[in-house]
């Protein structure tokens, strides 16, 4: 589990800066969405992503079946928010969102720009126009502030499972998380609603 999402976490750095792409030039972007449609490497690297997306999202209903079994009974008095964070205790229904959002995700560009099915834009062209549509752009932006309530715990909990937040790492850890957490939320989200602006 750990494995898998510090994989996705880099994954969503390069995701991320490719998109940011967009704010800069038509012409920069679509040369970037080629090399990454054309490099034999990146074509097999997402094969190696869809796997970690698969083993991510299957662990995750494991651990969340196996800590429900442990513990099959709650707590008479409970006070989940003292005792952990939002995001430690929404990480299935996050996680399950965030599922549902990248099926639409890929819907909506993977599977056109795949199949060459755009209509005769590029791939400029299509991102800006689906971000045209206000709907589109609030379900991605919902979507982004989901993926970073996910991530800040995610990030951190990935780290102390591989045994590198311990007391002397677990405050900048918890720091780093966060501010990845918000960067990566807040880019999507900025490109999301600056081409529904622009």
């Amino acid at each position: 589990m750990a494995i898998t999402g510090l994989f996705l976490v880099t994954f969503l750095v390069v995701h991320l800066t490719v998109n940011a792409f967009t704010l800069v030039s038509a012409e920069l972007f679509n040369e970037a969405a080629h090399f990454m449609a054309t490099n034999p490497l990146i074509q097999v690297m997402q094969y190696v992503l869809a796997a970690g997306f698969i083993i991510h999202i299957v662990m995750g209903i494991r651990l969340t079946l196996q800590n429900r079994k442990a513990r099959p009974d709650r707590y008479a008095m409970e006070k989940a928010g003292a005792n952990s964070s939002l995001g430690s205790r929404t990480m299935i229904q996050t996680g399950i969102l965030v599922l549902l959002f990248l099926i639409i995700h890929l819907r909506n560009f993977f599977v056109p720009i795949k199949t060459g099915n755009m209509g005769g834009m590029d791939d400029y062209t299509l991102v800006t126009t689906l971000f045209g549509e206000w709907h589109y752009t609030l379900i991605y932006v919902v979507s982004f502030v989901l993926l970073g309530v996910h991530l800040n715990h995610g990030f951190q909990s990935a780290f102390q499972s591989v045994g590198w937040k311990d007391n002397r790492w677990k405050g900048l850890m918890s720091g780093v998380g966060t501010v990845y957490s918000i960067v990566v939320a807040g880019g999507f989200s900025l490109i999301a609603i600056y081409h529904f602006l622009f």
